[in-house]
């Protein structure tokens, strides 16, 4: 039996802000059980729901010396779905209304939460094989491992994996600060360590001193060793490339399954698509007063409204994207200047554009199966979750071709009958008008084309059991098995 550790600063059902907590709660569920026991440990922050909370079962607790004085950490677990989940309590660092907030805060607290978590490992008993962190947060695992931790016989062996969800988001502060929160000797701030560019890093610390490293899909694991996309590392990553794969994330089937999901108007399948998808088209332009027209083609957005996602596009297109025979239906919230851009076109198109300025998880699932299509034209895009949703409810996916969306949809050729989705290449908005009208001359024009490359999506499998299976590859290579 090979023991991995999950650490992460988020994970379903817990707590979650972003796609890393789907990974972390989900994923450990599909590992062959036989020869893997996976099991997670997250804060246990204040803001978890209480009803939840109140469920934990107190394990232990000890003292740890940190940042000049010995602090309380408790340890506590709770078993869903088959999974043990273990959660290290502080309330003067975990008791905030929201698990991240103020920089330099945050650095601290995971400093101190990475600290905790390895020093855990003896009292609950649980040697792990391999322990697998995520993100920034978790960033200084790696580098406790091969210092404070190395010497004693329980750590000795145990390999790491840094998982890089987004490398935008690094833990910088000034080395000083870092140094002090972290308790690393002088030693680990140089340009060859955790020192970036006069600067302290945590997510450095972790792409320096894992054993492995992965990202979420095989072509940003490739961009983001170029200048572009490599946020200031793309040098290191190069250097680490033959330890760097790509593994792309999965989507939890049954939650996102147009045949049985509750929150829609009607469900379907690949096999009844043709007649029942319509329906739930026709409910969604009921309930957002949109002109109730079965024929119109109708483009979904379901997303953070930021740069990152592509909106400077949509917003240089806009009028021409919301021409006659499409209708635009949007949900999110972000920056401020897309909520207004998105309204005021609510405003002048009030029969073709629909702008739910908020987020809500029962529309999304309306809207993932009442489009056609569905928009994404991000800049970068590390995996991206919501294509693979869409291909999912056969909904086909308008892509640009960058990181996780590149992977995961593939354009569709006419001549090859191939394909499952559309997409274009270079960040450019007439680029992304000119194949949102593609599409939109297939739906209209050629709907025997447009019905074989739904059934295509719709037989695409990016479950998390996929996903599941390249771990396991990878813990076993490490482990060396």
């Amino acid at each position: 039996m090979k023991n991995i550790l999950f650490v992460a600063s988020e994970a379903v059902p817990f707590i979650k802000t972003g796609g890393l907590a789907d990974v972390a709660g989900t994923l450990p569920k599909c590992f062959n059980k036989e020869y893997f026991d996976v099991r997670v440990m997250i804060p246990k922050y204040m803001c978890i729901k209480e009803e939840i909370r109140y469920k934990f079962e107190y394990v232990d607790h000890f003292y740890m010396y940190y940042n000049g004085q010995d602090r309380y950490v408790g340890i506590m677990k709770y078993v869903q779905d088959g999974i043990t989940f273990y959660f290290i309590d502080n309330e003067s660092y975990f008791s905030g209304p929201k698990p991240y907030g103020d920089w330099l805060y945050d650095l601290e607290k995971f400093a101190f939460f990475s600290q905790a978590a390895l020093s855990a490992l003896p009292v609950i008993g649980f040697k792990p094989d391999v322990i697998h962190c995520h993100d920034w947060q978790t960033g200084l695992i790696p580098v406790y491992l091969k210092d404070r931790f190395r010497g004693g016989e329980f750590f000795r062996d145990i390999k790491s994996v840094f998982t890089i969800h987004n490398l935008k988001f690094q833990g910088v502060w000034d080395v000083k600060t870092i140094q002090r929160l972290s308790g690393l000797p002088d030693y680990y701030f140089t340009p060859d360590k955790l020192e970036s560019y006069k600067n302290g890093n945590f997510l450095k610390g972790g792409v320096v001193y894992a054993d492995a490293i992965t990202t979420v899909s095989q072509t940003y694991a490739e961009e983001i060793q170029e200048p572009f996309y490599g946020e200031g590392l793309d040098g290191l990553l190069r250097a680490r490339k033959n330890d760097l794969r790509g593994i792309v994330n999965g989507i939890d089937y049954e939650e996102f399954n147009p045949e049985t999901d509750q929150l829609i108007y009607q469900p379907y399948n690949a096999k009844t698509f043709r007649k029942e998808k319509i329906k739930n088209k026709k409910g969604l332009q009921k309930e957002f007063g949109l002109t109730e027209d079965e024929h119109k083609f109708m483009i979904g957005v379901v997303s953070r409204l930021t740069d990152q996602k592509g909106f400077d596009l949509i917003n240089s297109v806009m009028d021409e994207l919301c021409s006659e025979d499409v209708q635009l239906v949007v949900l999110g919230t972000g920056d401020e200047k897309y909520e207004n851009m998105f309204r005021h076109y609510d405003w002048k198109y009030h029969d073709r554009v629909s702008a739910q300025i908020y987020y809500s998880d029962a529309v999304a699932h309306k809207i993932y199966a009442s489009c056609d299509a569905f928009l994404m034209p991000s800049l970068f895009e590390p995996c991206g979750l919501s294509q693979l949703i869409a291909l999912r409810y056969g909904t086909l996916p308008i892509v640009r071709e960058t990181g996780g969306l590149k992977d995961t949809v593939e354009p569709f050729n006419e001549y090859e009958g191939t394909g499952t989705g559309f997409s274009f290449t270079n960040y450019n908005a007439h680029d992304m008008l000119n194949v949102v009208r593609y599409a939109k001359s297939v739906y209209y024009d050629r709907k025997r084309d447009w019905n074989k490359i739904i059934d295509r999506a719709m037989a695409a499998d990016f479950s998390w059991n996929t996903s599941a299976l390249k771990y396991q590859e990878l813990y076993d290579w490490l482990i060396g098995y």
